[in-house]
This record gives structure tokens, C-alpha cells and sequence, in this order.
């Protein structure tokens, strides 16, 4: 895709399993301080775990953009943030209400306050709603920050704002869908093809994932099967990477 002819307007698109959709815009802009990133939201139907990763040019990524509840579903709120749309999507989720349903609900009735005294719009807003069933919403404001966009493949959302290119969100599709074995490796692998498209136009400071799943973490009553953050280095994606090669090499030993 040529990010020359890279246009949508507000678009909400939903994926159930295997179709892909691009949505993306570019604007001149900036809005302060915008949570300039790109984040993967991914599903195992083998396992029932749900995730989310991150990666942005911003101190401790991590605190604000993804949200997630075992046997409810994932949420990455992202750009022009409003926080509260995680927690907001959240409880709609666990009313059973579809992804594409929550997020035109959740942006609809959005204020659009300010941002203390600063213009703060709503049409800014970055952010995708994933179900425990692997169902999928994504939105992209015309008002993120170029380049702007997100693509839906299967049981996975990709999607980012500042970025390269729209081959950031493509490749990450791509590479999670390709590879095999636990979700953190697939949501590892999606980041890595980010950054190695381009990612953030501005460059790396921190990364985070978190991956949940019904008493699927270690110890009583967890169901946070893996929660990591990187908040300040000069290259998060591979201090993520070690971290979760040494996550699954516990996952390993617990099998055995």
C-alpha cells in the first residue's frame, strides 16, 4: 500500500476471523503529548489467552495503553489518548456486547474534553477492541497524527500512529499470523517486524505486553499469564524480547 493514497475517514472495522482490512489518514497536526505508537492485539484459539504489545517513543508506554480481563477480552487505547476507554471497553465486553458495537459506542459518546486548557479532539483518538472470542474492532481518528492507521487480519488488529509507513501495521499482520508457538513469541514477533518496517517515525524509548487467560498465570487466582514493561531504553524491543524468551522458558519447565 502507498502511503501517498493512504485515506480513510473515520472508520470503525471489524474482523471475526480471517479478513483483513486497512484503515489509515494522514494529518499535519500534532497534538500534545499524543501517545505516538504501534501495538498488536492478538488471540490464541488453542489456548483461549488474549493479548496485547506495544512499542512507542514515549517514557513507560506501558501505564496507559493496554487493558485486559481474562475471559472478557483486550483493549489498546492509543494517540490523542483518553485512558478511560479501556476500562470503559472493558465492562461493555463483559456485557457480551460486540467489539464494533463498543467502539462506536465509546466514541460516540466521548465529550471531547480539553487536555488542561488544549485542544484535545476526539477525531485524534486511536484505539482497538478485541473480545475473548478473537473478534475484533479498530479505529483510527482522521485528526491522528500521519502516518495514521491500522490493518485487521486473523484473530489480530495491528495498529499505530507517527509511524514510517503503512508497511509498520502490514508486516506486523503478517508476522504474527506466520508464526507459531506461545501468544507472547506471535506478539513479540509483530513488534519486531514493526520496528524492522520502520515503527515509530521518531524512534524507540519503551515497550510493554500483557497477556491474560482464566487462572492461566502462576500462583492462586492469576490470570495474568504475563505482564512486562520496558519504560526507558535505547532499544525496548529487544530488552522485550529478552524478557520474553526467558517468560517462555519458564512456561517450558512448567510443562514439563
Amino acid at each position: 500500500m502507498n502511503n501517498k493514497i493512504s485515506v480513510v475517514t473515520v472508520t470503525l472495522a471489524l474482523a471475526l476471523t480471517n479478513p483483513v482490512s486497512v484503515a489509515a489518514q494522514q494529518s499535519t497536526e500534532e497534538f500534545p503529548p499524543s501517545v505516538a505508537t504501534f501495538s498488536i492485539l492478538g488471540y490464541d484459539p488453542d489456548t483461549g489467552m488474549v493479548g496485547g504489545a506495544v512499542q512507542s517513543r514515549v517514557f513507560s508506554v506501558g501505564n496507559g495503553v493496554l487493558w485486559g480481563k481474562a475471559d472478557v477480552g483486550m483493549v489498546a487505547t492509543q494517540a490523542v489518548v483518553d485512558v478511560s476507554y479501556g476500562p470503559q471497553a472493558l465492562e461493555l465486553l463483559s456485557q457480551g456486547i460486540a467489539p464494533v458495537k463498543i467502539a462506536e459506542t465509546i466514541w460516540g459518546n466521548d465529550p471531547d474534553p480539553g487536555y488542561r486548557g488544549r485542544a484535545w479532539p476526539k477525531a485524534g483518538r486511536q484505539f482497538s477492541v478485541m473480545n475473548a472470542e478473537g473478534e475484533v474492532a479498530t479505529y483510527t481518528g482522521p485528526e491522528a497524527s500521519e502516518w495514521a492507521g491500522h490493518v485487521i487480519g486473523e484473530y489480530c488488529s495491528a495498529q499505530g500512529n507517527i509511524l514510517a509507513g503503512p508497511r509498520v501495521v502490514e508486516d506486523m499482520v503478517t508476522a504474527f499470523e506466520n508464526t507459531e508457538g506461545h501468544l507472547s513469541l506471535r506478539l513479540m514477533a509483530a513488534l519486531e517486524a514493526g520496528q524492522a518496517a520502520g515503527g515509530d517515525s521518531r524512534g524507540m524509548q519503551s515497550a510493554a505486553m500483557l497477556i491474560v487467560q482464566e487462572d492461566g498465570g502462576v500462583w492462586l487466582n492469576n490470570d495474568v499469564v504475563l505482564r512486562l514493561q520496558v519504560d526507558d531504553s535505547e532499544n525496548p524491543i529487544l530488552e522485550l524480547r529478552r524478557l520474553v524468551d526467558i517468560a517462555n522458558r519458564r512456561f517450558g519447565a512448567r510443562r514439563q
